[in-house]
């Protein structure tokens, strides 16, 4: 269980990579503003095994003189399970409405026995990623590690806000998209294809979405390069309704349950 639920999670991650602008088209944002919340079920077959929650902050902040969204995401097992794998994490950052570019992220992680409190700061002056992780002994803050970054660049929540606002009507069904996030200790890449249009049900309704498939590398917990299906609602708010994954010890997935805030009415398939 422990490995399945960590694998949900990378599942998020990976959807959250920023997609490199150089070669794809981007829209204005009018996808996403203050006051958005998304809920989602994480099951395991039929069995909600935990939830997601994506949310954000009603106001706006002012971070190294730059006005930005608060965005933060959730993750939490069900009480039910919590007892064989309990994860309760918060990923969250702090992103310039003008850029979209990160200011400052941070991750609270608590899976099972496992701790990371970390802090990253973004230089985009300098083209430089500060990370801190606090010592789970001292409780303090060691020493910064510094990294060169490209130009805005973004960690994996406003990479998964820049995913809404790629213009998919100008992307031809099989391109494939290359993306790009900062993790941990470096920038990694990765390859999405643009496969198509599919109406997903939902207990919300109907809804009209982009179909995605991120190409997996090989790897312990994904079967295969093609075991990651994702959707994203085909309107103004591009929000994610849906994520699939197979995995060598199962399959296990995501579905949107709750919203409110939405910039746009979500539209909904008759």
């Amino acid at each position: 269980m422990k490995k399945l639920l960590a694998g949900f999670f990378l599942i998020l991650g990976l959807c959250g990579f920023l997609v490199k602008q150089k070669t794809t088209p981007v829209t204005k944002n009018i996808s996403y503003g203050t006051g958005e919340e998304l809920e989602y079920r994480v099951n395991l077959a039929f069995f909600t095994v935990g939830k997601g929650i994506t949310k954000v902050d009603h106001k706006l902040h002012e971070i190294n003189s730059r006005t930005c969204y608060k965005v933060d995401a959730y993750g939490k097992t069900s009480d039910w399970i919590s007892w064989i794998s309990k994860f309760d994490d918060n990923w969250g950052a702090y992103i310039d409405t003008t850029s979209l570019g990160t200011q400052i992220a941070y991750r609270k992680l608590r899976e099972g026995s496992y701790r990371r409190d970390e802090v990253v700061n973004f230089d985009q002056t300098n083209n430089k990623v500060e990370v801190k992780v606090k010592n789970e002994k001292t409780g303090q803050y060691e020493n910064p590690k510094v990294y060169d970054g490209p130009k805005n660049a973004k960690d994996l929540v406003s990479g998964f806000l820049f995913l809404r606002i790629v213009d998919f009507a100008k992307i031809p069904v099989g391109d494939t998209i290359t993306i790009s996030g900062f993790l941990e200790n470096a920038f990694y890449d990765l390859k999405v294809i643009y496969t198509g249009k599919e109406v997903i049900h939902t207990r919300v309704g109907k809804i009209q979405c982009l179909r995605l498939r991120p190409v997996m590398p090989k790897n312990s917990m994904f079967d295969g390069e093609n075991s990651i299906q994702c959707w994203i609602s085909d309107d103004l708010n591009r929000i994610p309704v849906k994520i699939q994954a197979k995995m060598f010890i199962g399959s296990t997935g995501l579905e949107l349950i709750s919203f409110r805030g939405l910039r746009n009415q979500l539209k909904i398939v008759p």
